[in-house]
């Protein structure tokens, strides 16, 4: 049997126990050469500095410390870094990539549960339920047997900003419902939006068209204020805006205008700032439905993560090509 290669976690060490439960390290150690005792939370600490000397793979995640020159440096064998979790632009230096270090991620784990939330929030939205619930427990009482107009999830016009893995994600899921999809991206031509089964608008008019809009963009310095007063302008009366992507993606204080406007709902999984000020208006705006950036993995989902890399370090070691490799010429246009 050959040889496992040396690998070293590099995350909170809290998260360990949770990415990594029993059944999914065992797994991992069968592939490499790693003790769960050791977690690299400071390089600098003397017994990661000497276990990054042999170090072939970095199984990194939430807390991991900046992996700069002197990292590298540190770790001469370094081949591969497995991230168990999303973005890898805050850990990276252009030095990694420089030194030809493969890098993967499971983005496309965390985005599963991101796109399960959307699509529980987009069929409550369509039914109204936010608003009826409070009119229920303010009233306790309903006309029963009254068909309820203007709401239902048969024909609901639903947009998606963004074709990132959560918004493709999305997609998929949507398609047994009769509702209208469409798609704004302007890394996406016509031809990939007619593979993904959805047309392809500009984003002014998936804003008009839409009954709900959901935003899926990556935060870059282009998407800054994506959806600003002038496109919180032309969404229509009563239509409503769902973001768990990055709160800077919206402008807050025009959308708490349009929100007290009544013109509007919104469901913001995510903010700007991040918790929110506790006197912010968001908290008591009745079309307002705040939750605390609970979207992506949370509670048992976080073992998916860690399977996830526990598959790429077994492809890695095998020799097949990694199934979430990170190609560095896309990564700043992406989370």
């Amino acid at each position: 049997m050959p040889e496992r290669p040396l690998a070293l976690f590099a995350m909170t060490a809290e998260n360990v126990p949770q990415i990594f439960p029993p059944d999914i390290l065992t797994r991992l150690g069968n592939a490499v050469e790693i003790d769960p005792t050791l977690t690299a939370e400071n390089f600098s600490d003397p017994r990661v500095r000497a276990a990054l000397a042999d170090t072939e793979i970095l199984i990194t995640g939430w807390g991991c410390p900046r992996i700069d020159e002197t990292v590298l440096d540190a770790a001469p064998k370094l081949r591969a870094i497995l991230h168990a979790a999303g973005s890898v632009k805050g850990m990276t230096s252009p030095a990694v990539w420089e030194r030809g270090i493969t890098v993967s991620s499971a983005a496309g784990a965390n985005a599963l549960p991101v796109a399960e939330y959307t699509l529980a929030m987009i069929l409550l939205a369509g039914k109204d339920l936010f608003a009826h619930r409070d009119r229920f427990r303010a009233r306790r009482a309903f006309p029963y047997g009254a068909i309820v107009p203007g709401i239902g999830n048969f024909g609901r016009r639903v947009g998606i900003v963004g074709a990132s893995r959560i918004g493709r994600r999305l997609i998929e899921l949507l398609t047994p419902f009769d509702l209208e999809v469409s798609l704004a991206d302007p890394y996406v031509d016509a031809t990939r939006a007619a593979d993904l089964g959805v047309p392809l608008l500009p984003l002014d008019d998936l804003l008009r068209s839409s009954d709900i809009v959901t935003v899926h963009a990556p935060q870059t310095p282009e998407t800054h204020h994506l959806i600003g007063r002038r496109e919180l302008a032309l969404m229509p009366d009563g239509s409503v805006l769902i973001n768990t992507a990055r709160g800077a993606l919206l402008d807050h204080d025009a959308l708490i205008d349009e929100l007290r406007a009544n013109r509007l709902s919104a469901v913001l999984d995510v903010t700007d700032p991040e918790p929110l000020p506790t006197d912010s208006p968001l908290f008591d705006l009745p079309n307002a439905f705040i939750t605390p950036h609970l979207a992506g993995s949370q509670g048992n989902e976080v073992a998916r993560l860690g399977l996830t890399v526990t598959q790429e370090a077994e492809r890695l070691l095998s020799g097949q090509e990694l199934a979430h490799e990170i190609d560095h010429a896309v990564l700043a246009r992406t989370a």
